[in-house]
């Protein structure tokens, strides 16, 4: 899978100026940016404060706040004046530089401080934010403007794909984009009032680290791709494949909820992914969720299954949207049967074995483990 991040927030910035330099001669300061409520020079001050908080984040790793800095486009009593809108415009290019940059030489492990929804950022993850908010901000100041504005559709494309994986896609990506930050409609859903966009988790694990899925990640390992991750040399195995699959499928469908989807167990010693472990859904009416994993035979028979299930296992127990978790093994897979017994699962009642038989569809040849909250 391509590294994806520099050159797409070059991207997203060259239509922004291009967008808005033939109306560099208008005055922003007394026109609404679109339905926001800031004024077209607001926000366009907001887009490379953003963009430069972002790049700060990610290249100094501010791990549990943002760091204490801003940028100003206002002048100050040292007599250096306030940017005109040709200034603003090269403020946003250049801040967008920086935060290319930071993107490019940000090692794939790299995060930082964002507090929605998980705590932390990747360079992707920084480098969606920081094209979402240069194309919708864009978007508000060429409406206020009465500019005519459309990014590159694959560069939305990927945006949506990296950190809105909960909105179903639709027949094109910018009116579903638009649609899903509340800023135009779609024929066939409900306007939208909130909204919000997910980073993907990342949970310690012991000797690893689980990181979350995103569904273009997915997609790639679905299709042979290695998801930008490096694995070992015999993963991902056939699991971790069929797994992705199912991530895409739910994504497309647009039931996918992110924080119950696949993780990918990286080694921290060595930075190489050595399997895939998740759920099969999120938590159903009676707040139960089933997970499952997949290791590379080279990484088997290391504890690496058992840190990564009780790892997830606990983070899943400890909300209040799951009160048990589900493993179905089959009755010869006694390696996978240690591994769920030592992550704390018990083996489940005849009644309740009979139960998943009965109504979701477990084999006779299978046992039901369960770990309770």
């Amino acid at each position: 899978m391509r590294a994806w991040g520099g050159d797409e927030v070059e991207e997203a910035v060259a239509s922004c100026v291009a967008a808005l330099r033939p109306a560099v001669d208008r005055d922003w300061a007394s026109v609404r940016a679109g339905r926001v409520e800031w004024s077209c020079r607001t926000t366009a001050a907001h887009i490379a404060s953003d963009l430069v908080g972002y790049a700060g984040q990610l290249a100094g790793r501010v791990r549990d706040r943002y760091a204490p800095f801003d940028i100003t486009v206002d002048g100050n009593e040292d007599g250096w004046p306030a940017a005109d809108n040709p200034g603003l415009l090269e403020v946003i290019e250049t801040t967008g530089a920086l935060l290319a940059a930071a993107v490019r030489t940000a090692p794939r492990d790299a995060r930082g401080f964002h507090p929605y929804p998980f705590r932390s950022a990747d360079r992707e993850g920084f480098a969606a934010m920081g094209i979402a908010e240069v194309l919708l901000h864009t978007h508000d100041i060429a409406e206020g403007l009465g500019l005519s504005y459309e990014p590159p559709a694959q560069l939305v494309e990927d945006l949506l794909t990296r950190i809105f994986p909960h909105v179903r896609p639709g027949p094109a990506a910018w009116p579903t984009l638009l649609w899903a930050t509340g800023r135009g409609a779609l024929p066939d859903r409900e306007p939208v009032t909130k909204w919000h966009w997910y980073n993907n988790p990342a949970l310690p694990a012991g000797p690893l680290t689980l990181y979350g899925v995103t569904p273009a990640a997915a997609r790639d390992l679905a299709v042979g791709g290695d998801g930008g991750f490096d694995w070992v040399e015999d993963g991902p195995f056939d699991g971790t494949r069929d797994a992705a699959g199912m991530v895409v499928k739910a994504y497309e469908a647009g039931v996918l909820r992110p924080e119950w989807g696949m993780f990918v167990m990286v080694r921290q010693e060595d930075g190489l992914a050595v399997g895939g472990i998740g759920f099969h859904g999120p938590p159903d009416d009676e707040a139960r969720a089933e997970v499952g994993y997949d290791l590379a035979p080279s990484a088997r028979g290391h504890g690496y299954a058992t840190e990564a299930l009780r790892a997830l296992s606990d983070w899943a127990l400890a909300r209040d949207d799951v009160q048990m978790l589900l493993a179905v093994i089959d009755h010869d897979n006694t390696a996978s049967q240690g591994v769920v017994t030592r992550a704390g699962y018990t083996r489940a009642t005849t009644d309740e074995e009979r139960v998943a038989q009965d109504q979701h569809g477990m084999e006779a040849a299978q046992q039901l483990y369960v770990r309770r909250a």
